[in-house]
């Protein structure tokens, strides 16, 4: 299993709608919105490397109102 946190910055009063969004992806384990420069970081599950880099870039950033998502791979858990 592999798993990820992304870090996301949203329009200006969108990150409930985006994180409602989020919640709703097949992967997504867990959308918190949070203080600082980014406004939310989701935890994602997968079972390989390259579908979690299709489910970010399929799924996730192509959720509307999403300007930046910076993606960090757990290395050990």
């Amino acid at each position: 299993m592999v798993q990820a946190y992304i870090l996301i910055q949203t329009e200006v009063g969108k990150s409930s709608s985006v994180a409602e969004a989020i919640r709703s992806i097949a992967g997504v384990v867990s959308t918190d919105e949070v203080t600082g420069p980014y406004d939310i970081i989701c935890k994602l599950e997968s079972s390989s490397v390259e579908e979690l880099g299709k489910l970010v870039i399929a799924k996730v950033q192509e959720v509307e109102s999403i300007t930046r998502t910076l993606t960090c791979t757990v290395v050990h858990a």
